[in-house]
């Protein structure tokens, strides 16, 4: 009897009370498919940054009032409407690895979907909504094996005027921001929708407001239900002020682009065409950044070009062990010595036992040689080893048989290239705030990346724009060096300098600015993220607690 009472009294089934409902004409699975599609849309290659919070506000209106159930159902299907889309980047690995890697993402947003039925009951839920978005994200990036933090809200903002907010508090604060914009523009639709479809007043006096409506749950100014509410329209003015202020604020947060400056080179040599054996693919893509680096060095002589003080390879540049292969060592040593600057080369080499492998950038210069390098920290799971039951997994997948075993590196990739001291992040390490933050006392940043399996997806774009975030967040000059692209130069205030086209031999060489000062996100390391996440995850705590009072109460 008790649980019937509780479901009469709950908003989902509370058919009666108009105006805590969507339109008719959006059912809510359609509606959470919409959402999802909306945000998809708001990371590269399409990149419309204002559906992000478009989109996370459609979400919290269709979860708004729902039962835990049904905001799970409903979650799921939001993020298996945005994972599929933003995750397409993996077709060329194999369908079922995209369609594997979609649903599993699609479980964190199952979850996210509980929090936000549940913070939704509070009053001021528009700020718990976006902490719980910071909660799902921070889970997502750190379980399992190490997380998968790719697609976050933040990195749909990495041209927008929520940009800004990366230095003071680094992607999280980016992504809080941005969802809190939804739950602001969400908390302003539904006090117009209660306004236009009050049909249930009281008889005001002639002392009365006309413009009050009982409300049956609490609304976005934190009143209890039952409470009325003065002038929603003037409430719904308020929220989109606080979205209006919020991205002033964002444009106004300084972005310091001065200090001394080098010259640097990006050499991007292109993969060949299918066709060559496995060996022979190695020693084209090794020979053509070996041939792109002696272009260089001609134009230098020639005065078309100034004299970089360092020159950056991609990952993978020589996938032919230049310790042990000395052909490979000797095209590298003769195209360094060339240009006559350090140069730092991405290369896969032999752990010493025969079975691991190290995905390594390397500082090889003109007269010494291959010296100091890095070893990637994290390498990707299921891509370059397998984290649990690889003996199964090779027999049910044959196309494991083509995974190395990358061994993790132990030391951060902070190396002295020539003049300056650089920050080197490999591939998808850039997604990890904490590998990044690592080397960012460094005065330069450096991503070495590998896209050409990848090519013409829509992987290359958005892990340039996490590139671009990575930028403003440290203040810092970011060198990105791919294989086949998307290659580029990126200023400490996020600008792109200069960008590369797909599958085509580049060389950038420009002038990018040092600097060594810190930008307060460094200063306060991962604890945004965490107060943020605690913050929602005590949210969703306190709903549940009040709702369980509730209904012992009934």
């Amino acid at each position: 009897m008790a649980q019937e009472m509780l479901a009469q009294k709950t908003p989902d089934v509370a058919k009666g009370d108009r105006a805590s409902r969507v339109p008719a004409w959006l059912p809510r699975p359609a509606g959470v498919v919409v959402a999802g599609l909306l945000l998809a849309a708001a990371f590269p290659p399409i990149g419309w940054w204002p559906l992000a919070p478009v989109a996370t506000a459609l979400l919290t209106l269709l979860l708004r009032g729902r039962t835990w159930g049904r905001g799970a159902g409903l979650g799921m299907l939001f993020g298996l409407a945005f994972c599929f889309p933003t995750f397409e980047g993996l077709r060329p690995v194999g369908m079922d690895a995209w369609i594997a890697l979609s649903i599993f993402e699609a479980l964190y947003f199952a979850v996210l979907g509980i929090g936000l039925v549940l913070v939704t009951r509070l009053p001021g839920w528009p700020v718990w909504t976006a902490a719980a978005w910071i909660a799902e994200e921070l889970i997502r990036g750190r379980v399992p094996f190490g997380g998968f933090p790719w697609a976050r809200l933040a990195f749909s903002q990495t041209a927008s005027p929520f940009t800004g907010y990366a230095s003071i508090g680094g992607a999280p604060l980016v992504g809080f921001v941005t969802a809190l914009s939804g739950g602001l523009l969400a908390a302003a639709v539904l006090l117009l929708w209660r306004r236009r479809n009050a049909d249930a007043v009281p008889d005001p006096g002639p002392d009365s407001d006309p413009t009050a409506e009982e409300t049956s749950e609490p609304d976005a100014a934190g009143r209890a239900p039952g409470a009325v509410t003065r002038r929603p329209a003037r409430w719904a003015a308020l929220a989109l002020a606080g979205v209006l202020v919020l991205g002033v604020v964002g444009v106004l947060v300084p972005r310091p682009t001065g200090g001394r400056s080098i010259t640097v080179a990006v050499i991007q040599g292109n993969v060949p065409r299918a066709g060559l054996d496995f060996l022979g693919q190695r020693q084209a893509v090794l020979n053509n950044h070996a041939r792109q680096t002696h272009r260089l060095a001609a134009q230098v002589r020639a005065g078309q070009v100034a004299k970089p003080d360092l020159v950056i390879w991609p990952e993978n540049s020589s996938d032919l062990d230049p310790y042990a292969d000395e052909q490979a060592r000797e095209v590298i040593d003769a195209a360094v010595k060339d240009i006559g600057v350090p140069v730092l080369v991405g290369a896969v080499i032999d752990a010493g036992d025969g079975e691991h492998v190290e995905n390594r950038g390397i500082v090889w210069d003109p007269a010494k040689g291959p010296g100091a390098y890095y070893v990637k920290r994290h390498p990707l799971p299921f891509g370059e080893y397998i984290p649990i039951f690889r003996g199964l997994l090779l027999k049910l997948i044959t196309r494991f048989d083509r995974v190395g075993e990358f061994v993790k590196g132990r030391s951060r990739g902070s190396l002295q290239l020539g003049p300056v001291k650089i920050g080197d992040v490999i591939c998808f390490e850039v997604a990890y705030d904490g590998i990044v933050r690592d080397v960012a006392d460094a005065p330069l940043l450096v991503v070495q990346t590998n896209n050409a399996t990848f090519g013409r997806t829509s992987l290359p774009p958005q892990q340039f724009a996490m590139s671009r975030m990575r930028a403003v967040e440290h203040g810092r000059s970011v060198l990105v060096a791919s294989t086949s692209g998307i290659s580029g130069i990126i200023a400490p205030d996020g600008r792109v300098l200069t960008q590369s086209k797909e599958f085509t031999p580049d060389i950038q060489v420009r002038r990018v600015p040092l600097r060594t000062s810190r930008t307060l996100t460094d200063h306060l390391g991962a604890a945004p993220e965490w107060a943020l996440a605690l913050l929602g995850l005590a949210a969703a705590v306190a709903a549940a607690w009040r709702t369980r009072k509730t209904s012992r109460g009934a």
